[in-house]
C-alpha cells in the first residue's frame, strides 16, 4: 500500500489544522506517535481517526468483540511484540496473515513481522483498548493446555494466570476482580464502572494452585481454608504501581477470592476534579474550610465516599493543621496526615481510637465510618469542642441522615448543634467519548426533566465501540447533593419537624438534589438518564 503520513491525511480531511499539527509535534513526548498525541490533546477522537484511516488508506475497520481469532497464531507472534506495538494477529490464509493494528501506518511493525514470520501482512484497524483487551484474553488462553497437562513445574501456570488476571483487571480499569469457584469451573469476573461481568472461565483443576498463588502473594495462611482471611499486596502490574486488597471467603465450592484494586493515581484527586457542579463546589469548600463542625458524606458502598474524603483531606493538608484519621482499613497513605488503623482483635475500635485521637490535639479528625452510637456520640462531641470532624454514614439521601443520627441515641440538641453539612453522593457511568452521539429523547426520558421544569431538546448516548467494550460507557463521575445546615434547619430539627418539611424548605432555598445534579449532567452530555435513574430516586 502507498505509504502516506498521518499529518498529511488529517490535514486533507480537515479534521485538524496545519497549526494544530505543528503545535502538537512541538509538545509531544519523545517517541510518541502523532496520532496518540492528538488523541491526548483531545483534538480528535479515536473513532474519527479510525474512520479517516479506513477511508484514506482503504484499510478495513474490524470489531474484535466477536471476531473468530485463530489462537495458533499466538505461537508465531509473541505477546511482548503484540503488546509493545498494539497489534493482534487474527487469521492466516495461504501466505497472508491478517493483523489488527491500532496504527496501520506503523510500517516498522509491519516490516518487522514480515521478516520474522515470513508472512505477507494484511493490516486491519481496531480500537487500541480492544486490541489490548484481546491480547490479554487470548495470550492467556493459549497457555490453557499446559494447565491441564501440568507442565514440568506445577506452579508456573498459576503464576502466569494470576499475572494475566491482574493485567486484564488494570487494563479494563476494574475496581474489583472476583475469582469465583463453581461446581465444575472457576469464573473470573471483573467489576468495571460499577457493574460486574464475567470475563472467562478456567478449568476446576487449576483452582487450588490459583488460590495458593494469591495467598502466597498476600502473605496469607495457605493451610487455612475454613476461615475468611484478608491481606494486601503492593506490586507493579505492567509497570503501574498498584495496591491490592485481598479477601478470601470459604464457600461450598472452595475459596472465593476478591481482589480490590486501589488505584493510587485516581484517589489523590483535587477537590475540583470530583465533578461537583459550580454551586455545590462553592458550598462544599465553605463547609470544609470552617474551623469546626461535623461534615458527613453519605451513600451506599462504592459510591466514591472515600475519594471525596481523601480529596478533602488533601485540600486541608497544610503545615498549620494537625490532621488525624482513624480508618478501617487505611486505604491510602497520605503524606503529612497521621492515620490510625482500627484493630478490633486487640481492642482498638473506632470509638476507643477516636477517644485517644482527641487527646492528640488535632485540628481535623477523619473517622472512616460511623458504625455505632458510641462512635457517633464522640464524633458529635468532638465537633462541638472546636474540631472539624469528617466522616461517612450509609444513608440514602442527605436529609435522611438526620433521623439516622437521632436513631443512634444521640441527644437531638447535640446533633442539631454539631452538624454543619451533609453530602450525599452516587457514581454514574460516563458516556464513552469515542462513540457518543446525539439522540432525540423519548417521552419517557423527557418526563423526569419536565417534572423538574427543565427544558430538554437533545440527549446523548454511547453507540458502543471497541474502546468501551460495546457498553457505550467509559469511566464514572459523581453526582452529589449538599444539605448545608443553617439556623432555620436547626430550628426545624429542634421542633421535630418532619423530613418532608425540611425537604420543602431545602428545595425553596436552592438545594440541588441528587436527581437534579444528575439531570444537569445528562443535559451536559456527560451521562444518560438511565444511569441517573439507576442511582437516584426520582421523587
Amino acid at each position: 500500500m502507498e505509504r502516506k503520513r498521518l499529518g498529511d491525511i488529517l490535514k486533507e480531511t480537515g479534521l485538524v489544522s496545519e497549526q494544530e499539527i505543528h503545535d502538537t509535534l512541538l509538545i509531544k513526548k519523545d517517541k510518541q506517535k502523532l496520532g496518540d498525541a492528538l488523541l491526548e490533546r483531545g483534538l480528535i477522537t479515536e473513532q474519527q481517526l479510525i474512520e479517516v484511516l479506513e477511508f484514506q488508506l482503504g484499510v478495513p475497520h474490524v470489531s474484535l468483540y466477536r471476531y473468530p481469532i485463530d489462537s495458533s497464531l499466538m505461537n508465531i507472534v509473541d505477546k511482548e511484540f503484540a503488546a509493545r506495538n498494539i497489534v493482534m494477529p487474527l487469521k492466516k490464509e495461504n501466505n497472508i496473515m491478517t493483523l489488527a493494528m491500532s496504527d496501520p501506518m506503523d510500517y516498522y511493525a509491519i516490516d518487522d513481522l514480515q521478516i520474522s514470520t515470513g508472512f505477507q501482512i494484511s493490516p486491519v484497524i481496531a480500537a487500541r483498548e480492544e486490541i489490548l483487551h484481546t491480547i490479554n484474553k487470548y495470550y492467556g488462553m493459549s497457555q490453557k493446555e499446559e494447565e491441564v497437562t501440568g507442565g514440568d513445574d506445577d506452579q508456573s501456570p498459576a503464576i502466569r494466570i494470576v499475572d494475566q488476571i491482574l493485567q486484564t483487571g488494570i487494563q479494563l480499569k476494574a475496581s474489583d476482580i472476583h475469582i469465583d469457584p463453581q461446581d465444575t469451573k472457576v469464573l473470573i469476573r471483573y467489576r468495571v464502572d460499577g457493574l460486574l461481568r464475567t470475563e472467562k472461565s478456567l478449568s476446576k483443576s487449576i483452582q487450588n494452585s490459583l488460590t495458593a498463588r494469591v495467598k502466597i502473594m498476600s502473605n496469607l495462611n495457605i493451610t487455612e481454608s475454613r476461615l475468611p482471611q484478608d491481606g494486601r499486596i503492593k506490586t507493579d502490574v505492567n509497570s503501574i504501581p498498584v495496591d491490592l486488597r485481598i479477601s478470601s471467603l470459604p464457600t461450598v465450592f472452595g475459596e472465593k477470592i476478591v481482589i480490590r484494586i486501589l488505584d493510587l493515581g485516581s484517589i489523590l484527586n483535587k477537590l475540583s476534579e470530583l465533578g461537583f457542579n459550580k454551586i455545590n463546589y462553592k458550598r462544599y469548600l465553605k463547609l470544609i474550610e470552617q474551623p469546626s463542625g461535623l461534615i458527613l458524606i453519605t451513600g451506599p458502598t462504592g459510591s466514591g465516599k472515600s475519594s471525596t474524603l481523601y480529596a478533602s483531606l488533601n485540600h486541608l493538608n497544610t503545615d498549620q493543621q494537625n490532621i488525624i484519621t482513624i480508618e478501617d482499613p487505611v486505604e491510602y497513605q497520605i503524606e503529612g496526615v497521621n492515620q490510625v488503623q482500627v484493630k478490633t482483635s486487640v481492642g482498638l475500635s473506632f470509638s476507643k481510637g477516636l477517644r485517644s485521637v482527641l487527646r492528640q490535639d488535632p485540628d481535623i479528625v477523619m473517622v472512616g465510618e460511623i458504625r455505632d452510637s458510641e462512635t457517633a456520640e464522640i464524633a458529635v462531641r468532638a465537633s462541638l469542642t472546636g474540631h472539624l470532624v469528617l466522616s461517612t454514614l450509609h444513608t440514602n439521601s442527605a436529609i435522611a441522615t438526620i433521623p439516622r443520627l437521632i436513631d443512634m441515641d444521640i441527644e437531638p440538641y447535640l446533633v442539631v448543634s454539631s452538624l454543619s453539612g451533609i453530602v450525599a453522593q452516587r457514581l454514574v457511568r460516563k458516556i464513552c467519548p469515542n462513540c457518543i452521539k446525539e439522540v432525540e429523547p423519548t417521552p419517557m426520558e423527557k418526563e423526569p426533566f419536565e417534572k423538574r421544569g427543565l427544558p430538554i431538546e437533545k440527549i446523548h448516548k454511547g453507540a458502543g465501540c471497541g474502546n468501551c467494550q460495546h457498553t457505550g460507557y467509559r469511566g464514572r463521575l459523581a453526582i452529589q447533593e449538599i444539605l448545608v445546615i443553617n439556623d432555620d434547619i436547626r430550628q426545624m430539627m429542634m421542633n421535630n419537624q418532619s423530613i418532608s418539611k425540611i425537604k420543602e424548605y431545602a428545595l425553596k432555598n436552592g438545594m440541588i438534589f441528587l436527581i437534579d445534579d444528575g439531570l444537569l449532567k445528562v443535559k451536559k452530555g456527560l451521562t444518560t438518564i438511565d444511569e441517573v435513574l439507576r442511582v437516584a430516586l426520582n421523587d
